[in-house]
């Protein structure tokens, strides 16, 4: 009865502490600088809109020096990488922490060629607030080797990849989240789950990009309590795809009322549907 009681005041506490930083979102519109891929680009955009930040998809090497400073947090994302974009992103990076911006990174397929890899361990090197994969990309940098992924994405679950999560958290000194049915956020002794979310939100490409930039934008607001606006950013995508799903017809139309339902979220809402429990 004691645990049961418990576990109910840390669920309240998580809803209570996710509503806080959304709304914190949307009052202070933290504006994102996103050097991300072609293919996620418009959906990272509208994600960070419809939740009340500021979006700047900005790359151009000769822009980064005046424009980085200025912004409240960084979001780099490898998906479409060429040789061209590295040095911007690694210059941005540099200058947000010299800043005393947060930056988050999305290794996307980390593990699929040694360029990609190399490109993101040396991304690493320069000390992201979070690091945000799948579980296949999560342990592809733990383990710092190449080795089979699909494409962009994951062959293994969330819950494979917890210890290599640990693990990277410990070296890199980030805040790393594997998304996957039940999202993983851990410290490195931490690990928190966020069970929000519907399958058919892998069927929607650039999902997992718009809900790192998300964390962007939530760790902007609050880079005292890393850990848990990650996780806050996890389960409120995730609680916004739930309600999409329930008018949606497919994933086309869950994309579009995703971006609505995220927009529409209220204090009740999010009171009631938030789901993230501690796991160690």
């Amino acid at each position: 009865m004691e645990s049961n009681k418990e576990e109910q005041a840390e669920a309240t506490l998580w809803a209570r502490k996710s509503w806080a930083l959304l709304s914190a979102v949307r009052s202070q519109s933290p504006l994102i600088q996103c050097i991300t891929n072609f293919v996620s680009m418009d959906l990272m955009a509208n994600t960070l809109l419809s939740a009340g930040a500021s979006p700047a998809m900005l790359h151009a090497l000769e822009e980064i020096p005046d424009f980085t400073p200025q912004v409240h947090a960084l979001c780099l994302n490898v998906g479409t990488l060429s040789a061209d974009w590295l040095p911007a992103m690694k210059l941005a990076a540099q200058l947000a922490r010299k800043s005393g911006k947060p930056w988050v990174l999305d290794p996307v397929a980390a593990g699929a060629s040694g360029f990609r890899l190399k490109a993101c361990l040396e991304l690493v090197e320069l000390k992201p607030t979070v690091i945000r994969g799948n579980a296949s990309e999560i342990i592809a940098l733990a383990n710092a080797s190449v080795g089979p992924t699909k494409g962009v994405d994951s062959s293994h679950k969330s819950t494979d990849a917890v210890e290599s999560a640990k693990s990277l958290a410990r070296a890199s000194g980030a805040v790393v989240a594997v998304s996957g049915a039940v999202d993983i956020v851990t410290d490195g002794e931490r690990v928190v789950g966020a069970h929000n979310g519907v399958a058919m939100m892998t069927k929607i490409t650039a999902t997992g990009c718009s809900v790192t930039a998300l964390i962007a934008a939530f760790i902007a607001v609050d880079q005292a309590h890393v850990l848990e606006a990650t996780a806050a950013a996890l389960s409120l995508f995730g609680i916004a795809g739930e309600m999409g799903m329930e008018m949606a017809n497919g994933p086309a139309t869950l994309r579009i009322h995703l971006i609505d339902s995220l927009h529409g979220l209220d204090e009740a809402c999010v009171l009631s549907r938030v789901k993230i429990t501690s796991l160690s």
